[in-house]
């Protein structure tokens, strides 16, 4: 098994482009369709009955099992005759638990941790993660990190044995830091190189500032490069405390006889006693511009707005306007003027939470007036009910689809408990969605979808900045 297909399996969504991470962790396996346009081929969907829905929400609840191990919070969603088991090692802080100089030290830890372990040693380790059909990968992003695991429903003893040496005993060979240290520097070298990437290190320039999230938990050529084996020996040794950690298990396990697994292996870590720090919201008080040149044959452009946390309950309406100004925009720019192959229209789901726009067009500035045109649209126009229902409709079947693997269902949960106020709100992620009215998103599209901070990527001299800087909805 190669170094990639082992660290295939993620719960944690890595750093893509700000216009696909922006979607829900559950929506990442699929693609960005935008969903007015499916909708309006759909016929309206009678509702199911209020007790009804509120049945299959309890019903999705009582599959989970939640226990404390010595400090460590454990969620154990059991999945009766799932072939496969699915565990995420949750580290809480993401962004907050490193500084510009040291940002990339959890990613790093992470990666070395996967390479070897004390009682499986790099060669060994290999060999039983092929035979028995098990992934150890890790995942991070500005809210939170983890190590992950994928087995067989048949190999998971085994399995859980590899991964949890992995966690508490890894071996950090020279060898093995070196290596991956290397591989991470090449990989941060070659975000400038790429435009896609360079525009989101360029986007959290501007919408990071002063802010916790500007530390990229992957850190910078810099950061990393300064890093050394013991600063990654020490901070294992501080994150790796039931205060700081969550596991979360998908499959078919007895939550009781896994309690007992997790009481003999994580469960002996100190508890210590962190406390996240607060995160603070992201302001935005005028729309802003900064192009940075660049010699392409297409403008690449993104603009965020702030927008509500995953546990406010305006990001409801909000994702149901995100998504037909997904579909709108689509329609507009792509489909009748042809300006751009893949204009978008994205929602995130971070603690501190942005949503935006993003294309590129030879045109920039026209694509960006029909967009920005489209959310003044939004902000001055209700949509009609027909139109709120087959939205609705298309997003909870892109939900669903987006559940059906294991990883998914953990990740989801993770999500909800360290961002969304508790893992049960992600049960009563679909009532909410059903109770948007016309109203609420033309409230929030007001409230939130303005004083965008925009970049590009391109020609400086094809950029009309009063476009760019005329305030959306007024």
């Amino acid at each position: 098994m190669t170094n990639t297909e082992r660290k295939s399996a993620r719960l944690v969504p890595e750093r893509r482009h700000m216009w696909a991470s922006g979607l829900p962790l559950f929506f990442l396996v699929l693609s960005l369709i935008p969903a007015t346009v499916g909708a309006q081929q759909m016929p309206p969907v009678t509702s199911s009955p209020a007790p009804v829905r509120a049945t299959a929400a309890a019903d999705a609840a009582r599959l989970v099992s939640e226990f404390e191990v010595n400090g460590l919070k454990v969620l154990v969603k059991r999945r009766e005759g799932s072939q496969t088991v699915v565990a995420g090692l949750f580290l809480r802080g993401g962004s907050r638990n490193v500084t510009a100089e040291n940002a990339g030290v959890e990613a790093l830890m992470l990666d070395v941790a996967t390479e070897a372990s004390t009682n499986f040693p790099r060669e060994r380790m290999r060999r039983e993660l092929s035979r028995t059909g098990t992934s150890i990968s890790y995942g991070i992003n500005h809210d939170y990190s983890a190590l992950t695991l994928a087995s067989t429903r048949q190999h998971f003893d085994r399995a859980w044995e590899i991964f949890t040496d992995a966690s508490l005993r890894p071996s950090f060979a020279p060898e093995d830091f070196a290596r991956v240290k290397n591989r991470l520097l090449v990989g941060l070298s070659g975000d400038t190189d790429v435009p896609d990437s360079y525009l989101q290190v360029l986007q959290s320039r501007v919408a990071y500032t002063g802010h916790p999230y500007l530390n990229d938990p992957r850190g910078t050529t810099g950061s990393v490069g300064r890093l050394t084996i013991d600063d990654v020996k020490r901070f294992h040794q501080q994150m790796m405390q039931t205060s700081r950690l969550l596991l979360v298990v998908v499959g078919d396990l007895d939550p009781q006889q896994f309690r007992r697994k997790v009481e003999a292996t994580l469960g002996k870590l100190p508890r210590g006693d962190y406390r996240p720090s607060p995160l603070p919201q992201l302001v935005f008080d005028s729309q802003t511009l900064e192009v940075t040149p660049r010699s392409l044959p297409t403008n690449y452009v993104q603009g965020v707005f702030a927008a509500p946390a995953l546990n406010a309950p305006d990001i409801y309406p909000l994702r149901i306007a995100s998504s037909i100004l997904q579909g709108r925009v689509f329609v507009e720019v792509r489909v009748r003027r042809n300006l751009s192959y893949a204009p978008d229209a994205f929602l995130g789901s971070q603690g501190a939470n942005t949503g935006g726009i993003y294309v590129t067009a030879v045109d920039a500035n026209q694509a960006v007036r029909v967009m920005l045109d489209e959310i003044t649209r939004l902000q001055n126009e209700q949509v009609t009910p027909d139109v709120l229902t087959s939205t609705v409709q298309h997003f909870l079947t892109k939900y669903y689809l987006g559940q059906e693997t294991n990883a998914a269902q953990a990740g989801e949960l993770a999500q909800y408990e360290l961002l969304g106020g508790g893992w049960r709100n992600s049960a009563d992620f679909i009532e909410h969605l059903r109770t948007v009215t016309p109203s609420d998103v033309q409230r929030v599209a007001k409230t939130y979808m303005r004083n965008l901070r925009f970049v590009v990527l391109g020609n400086p001299r094809s950029i009309n900045k009063s476009i760019f800087t005329g305030q959306a909805g007024e």
